[in-house]
């Protein structure tokens, strides 16, 4: 049976974490969508794979595509967490990633994001344009992780463009995502800071490097699945 079949029952206390990379606490269920990943857990070539290149992912890490659907139970976890992941969807996907998150929740529960603040970034740009720089737009998409300054071209380069998830491919500000957040169903949608959850479970998987780049604080957002079933 493929880790996409097996369903997970939910228990008291709880916690998910997708697109989790190498930070795997055992406190919570982690799952990540990376190739490298699936490779690593097929049964035969997964031990080739492992014994040739090494193993990436810690063991506790589960396969499982957030925007396909992870292979949990609804109303299963008291917290989802996941930190530098939805810049790296198509924007169409974004919507549907948003619900299954809400959908995992159970009533009440807690939805912490980071991802790279448009907003800061854009704002650096127009004061560097705003005085004639040329490499101002140059840094602007750096920042961004948007384009690409060369075409891949070795076996190894090819591999991580078609495998890999390194680049961004939709930034957002605040206004933005609190709108994608309201649709999907969440409430009680706010800006937060490193740390700053009623729930104490959540600074096992938050990490400081995430929260900030280039000295500014990066889009950190809090959002609750509703207590109650919305009447209609």
């Amino acid at each position: 049976m493929s880790p996409n079949h097996c369903v997970y029952r939910p228990h008291p206390g709880l916690y998910v974490q997708y697109g989790c990379g190498l930070c795997a606490p055992e406190q919570w269920l982690n799952f990540d969508a990376s190739p490298r990943l699936r490779l690593e857990r097929l049964p035969a070539l997964g031990f080739l794979f492992r014994h040739s290149l090494g193993a990436l992912f810690p063991a506790n890490v589960r396969y499982g595509d957030i925007v396909k659907g992870l292979p949990l139970s609804e109303g299963l976890a008291a917290g989802v967490y996941c930190s530098h992941v939805i810049e790296h969807l198509p924007r169409e996907d974004v919507p549907a990633t948003l619900r299954e998150t809400l959908r995992i929740l159970r009533p009440g529960g807690i939805f912490r994001l980071v991802i790279p603040d448009l907003h800061w970034r854009a704002r650096h740009y127009l004061k560097a344009a705003g005085t004639g720089d040329p490499e101002a737009g140059d840094r602007y998409l750096d920042a961004c992780m948007l384009g690409a300054r060369i075409k891949p071209r070795t076996p190894i380069g090819i591999a991580r463009h078609y495998l890999g998830h390194g680049v961004h491919l939709w930034l957002y500000d605040f206004a933005g995502m609190r709108a994608l957040l309201e649709a999907a169903g969440f409430v009680a949608i706010r800006e937060c800071a490193l740390n700053d959850c009623d729930d104490p479970h959540f600074a096992e998987v938050e990490e400081a490097s995430r929260f900030f780049a280039g000295g500014e604080r990066e889009l950190a957002i809090e959002a609750r699945k509703p207590a109650y079933p919305a009447h209609r």
